[in-house]
Formats: structure tokens, sequence, C-alpha cells
């Protein structure tokens, strides 16, 4: 893992990308619908394309999916509250596991003493206990959480923080993300930016399209060129 070497420093999202969260997170979802009498048709595909271009868009997705749904309850917030406590229930039960390629990755960038740190929109209280579950992830020695800075991801604020907290003059920083939102963000920054998703998602604004490389899991990056 050689290529690890020609960068300074390290910039991961979390759900999706270290952990497979994301798969809970529509496991969650699907409780939700269930719990009211819904039951939600989706693949984990399209529910990723639902939620990850948009920050509406399960919302606008998932309301368009059940109009009754929408009828008996048109305050998203009441949903995403019972979402939120399906999650949590799902994460009692120890479900969070790393992504493939991820524990070698940390692994490699512990013993070189490369500085990384995790960027994500999620809050404080759901990390410490996928870490709890994970200790490998203690290896990271910084977190840029929700409560870190103002704007979520597409803005690219917590990159931003990120970098100008951690990084020095004439480092190269490199970011991995999940989604379209995350890229978004991490594009807004001069980092070098990585995709990394089971599949490549159609429809990406032109600009952010030539902008990034594109690789289905962690553990299938060879060589990245540094910037």
């Amino acid at each position: 893992m050689q290529w690890i070497h020609k960068y300074q420093l390290f910039l991961f999202d979390f759900d999706g990308l270290l952990v497979n969260t994301e798969e809970l997170h529509f496991q969650a979802y699907q409780r939700m619908c269930e719990n009211r009498g819904y039951k939600l048709p989706w693949s984990f595909s399209r529910y990723s394309l639902a939620a990850h271009y948009h920050s509406t868009g399960l919302k606008e997705h998932i309301y368009a999916e059940f109009p009754e749904m929408h009828a008996e309850e048109s305050d998203w917030s009441v949903l995403y509250a019972e979402k939120k406590q399906a999650l949590e229930n799902i994460l009692d039960q120890g479900k969070a596991t790393l992504m493939p390629g991820a524990g070698e990755l940390l692994m490699a960038l512990e013993k070189a003493k490369i500085k990384r740190a995790v960027v994500t929109n999620s809050p404080i209280n759901q990390i410490m206990m996928i870490r709890e579950q994970n200790p490998l992830l203690n290896t990271i020695p910084y977190w840029i959480t929700r409560e870190d800075y103002t704007h979520p991801k597409p803005d690219p604020e917590c990159y931003r923080t990120a970098i100008k907290r951690l990084s020095r003059p004439g480092d190269r920083v490199i970011g991995f993300e999940d989604s379209p939102r995350g890229l978004t963000a991490l594009l807004g920054t001069d980092a070098k930016a990585i995709l990394v998703c089971p599949f490549e998602y159609p429809n990406l604004p032109d600009n952010l399209k030539g902008r990034f490389s594109y690789y289905p899991t962690l553990s299938e990056i060879t060589d990245i060129n540094a910037p």
C-alpha cells in the first residue's frame, strides 16, 4: 500500500464509506414504514439514489411512494424521529461493521503515522456507539462531526474546517466519499477526491464530472496519482 505515502492528510466520510451504516439507515427507513403499515419495496441502490443527491430526497421519494402516508402524517420531522429511533435500535444490536478494505487502510495509515480524520454529518452519540463496536476506528485521531460546523454536506464547510485545522502548507490532501452530496462538499476544496461506492451514480451534475476517481470498494484501490 505504498500509494498512501503520496499524501500527508487523509479525510474520510463515515457512513457507507468506513462503516456499513448506510445499509442500516436503509433498514431503519424500512422499519419506520413497516411500523406504519407500509412495505418499502426498494433495493439498496434505489434507496441510495433517493438519499444521496439532495438533502430532501428521501422525504420527497417516500411521500411519492406512499401518498397515504403523507395524508396521515405530513410533518416529516415526526417520521424522521421514528426512523432515528429505529436506527438506534439497530445500532444497539451491534449491526455496524467496517466496509471492505477499511480495516486494512486504517491499519496501514496507523503504521505509517499519516494524519487522518473523519468528516461526517453524523452526530457524535451515534459515532461513539459505533466506535465502541469497531475499535479499529479509534486509530483515527481526529473527528469532525455535525457539532463542529454550521452547514451540512453538500456545503464544503466541514471539509474546509478539517483542512484548516489539520493541514500544513504544502500538504497533499486526499478525501474519500460515497455519495454525490458528500462528493460535492469534498470538491469544494483542493483535496484529491475519491468516490467509493458499489455502483457509479448516474446523472451526476456536470460540475462534478471528471473531477474525481471512482472505486467500488476501498480494497480495490491499488494506486492513486497524487495531484
